[in-house]
């Protein structure tokens, strides 16, 4: 990854993500989106437990707007796609797309350019302390890696 503010995880719809006509349960775009986050910050160096113990940090979703615009079924494979709108002290702002990845699924995550949205989500994410529970600045390097977009 070399744009610190993209990201994209591959994600194959199986039989227990599925209602009974093999639709997408709607809940489960929320859990794609939080798992392509988590792998996001891995991929910037952290990771939630490392942030929690090193920093004293956790994030918490303050806001979350979804749209539904078509359904994923049975055995799609999709591209869960995270961009970085806003950086500030204590809160991150980001786009999420769930799409189609297409045929061409290579070892390589990347955004499918061109494929229409299934599920498009504005997201923002406040720091807090983990031991007060109150708002508190994101780290230093954590800033500074974000800011290299």
């Amino acid at each position: 990854m070399t744009d610190a503010s993209r990201f994209s995880l591959r994600i194959r719809v199986y039989y227990e993500d599925t209602d009974a006509g093999g639709i997408v349960y709607h809940a489960n775009y929320l859990r794609w989106m939080e798992r392509a986050r988590t792998e996001w910050l891995r991929a910037l160096g952290a990771s939630h437990a490392a942030l929690a113990d090193r920093d004293g940090i956790q994030f918490v979703v303050a806001s979350l707007e979804i749209r539904y615009l078509r359904p994923a079924r049975l055995d799609d494979l999709l591209s869960v796609d995270l961009e970085l709108v806003e950086a500030r002290r204590a809160s991150l702002r980001l786009v999420q797309r769930t799409r189609p990845a297409g045929q061409d699924c290579g070892s390589e995550p990347g955004p499918t350019r061109g494929a229409a949205p299934l599920a498009e989500a504005t997201v923002r994410i406040a720091v807090m302390d983990r031991h007060s529970g109150r708002p508190c600045p994101l780290p230093r390097w954590l800033l500074d890696t974000l800011d290299k977009r």
